[in-house]
């Protein structure tokens, strides 16, 4: 007769987990590989965190005793005229670089995957600005932003019988040229995560779709841009992160002018710290650079959570 298994009896057994069971599991070992990279994060990320927050409620210029004021770094930089005017700078140059920035290294690389010759050879030019110094471009780009008629730019147009820009010289102008060189200048990095995306789409789905009689716009719509859901999901979040962060463009094309019309959040953030009394105001630097650090870290929360359900489906 066969004896009926209990389901109590079917269940694996739980091992009580004590000290002596993780040591002879190889939790020392473990532990001690990894005491180096904790002592290494700690002192050179967390350790800074907690020192810019500790600073964020002082008035100090790292040269005279620093004085506890409490919330009034904060105060003083949301009462600051220029605040506003910051924020609104970085917002518009972050949606200008959705609009443009976005779009493009996604176009760029659905064409090089349709390459069938020098595909290598496309791909390496796609991703050279990535390695161009980004100090050397945004000189190389100022030089080409020559207001002049005979500044490059300005002399391209005028074969199509444009006249002359001011680019970076106006108000204007300014936020879109940088947003255009701050494209040209990241799209490789981009293009290339999208180029390996596009290895994994199956090519029967293609073969599938264009025995539908699906064109090439319907393939890239109902194909394609599906099966990168999930790449594009975390490149839009590291985009929006990265552009609320921009600095060495409006620092080094204009310095935040003409007018304030290119200060960002991290150029006001310098101007605190180097730009005042002698040694700067460090606390109202970190302060501002607390509340960035916050709202980045909400909106990227809220973010994973609405498109949870969408990079999955």
């Amino acid at each position: 007769m066969a004896v009926l298994e209990t389901p109590r009896a079917s269940h694996r057994v739980r091992v009580r987990r004590t000290p002596l069971t993780w040591l002879r599991g190889g939790g020392l070992s473990n532990l001690l590989f990894a005491v180096p990279l904790l002592f290494v994060f700690g002192a050179f990320s967390w350790w800074p965190i907690v020192q810019a927050i500790v600073m964020s409620f002082q008035k100090t210029n790292l040269v005279t005793p620093a004085l506890f004021v409490g919330l009034d770094n904060f105060a003083r930089v949301l009462g600051d005229p220029l605040f506003l005017t910051a924020v609104r700078n970085t917002g518009y140059f972050a949606l200008l670089a959705l609009f443009l920035g976005y779009p493009v290294p996604l176009v760029v690389a659905v064409l090089l995957s349709e390459v069938r010759r020098w595909k290598g050879l496309f791909s390496a030019l796609a991703y050279l600005p990535v390695v161009v110094p980004p100090v050397v471009a945004v000189l190389l780009w100022k030089f080409f932003y020559d207001a002049s008629p005979t500044g490059v730019f300005n002399v391209v147009l005028g074969w199509f019988g444009i006249g002359p820009q001011p680019w970076i010289q106006s108000a204007a102008s300014a936020m879109p040229s940088l947003v255009l060189e701050a494209t040209w200048a990241a799209a490789g990095g981009t293009i290339i995560i999208y180029l390996a995306a596009l290895t994994s789409v199956a090519p029967e789905l293609y073969d599938a779709a264009e025995v539908d009689g699906a064109s090439v716009w319907q393939k890239i719509w109902h194909v394609t841009l599906p099966q990168l859901r999930g790449v594009l999901l975390i490149t839009l979040i590291l985009q929006i992160i990265g552009t609320s962060q921009v600095f060495l463009e409006p620092f080094l094309f204009t310095g935040g002018g003409p007018a304030n019309s290119t200060i960002t959040i991290l150029q006001l953030i310098y101007n605190y710290a180097f730009q005042n009394s002698l040694g700067g105001n460090y606390g109202a630097a970190t302060a501002l650079s607390i509340m960035l650090a916050v709202f980045l870290a909400v909106l990227s929360f809220v973010y994973f959570r609405v498109t949870k359900a969408w990079s999955t489906n």
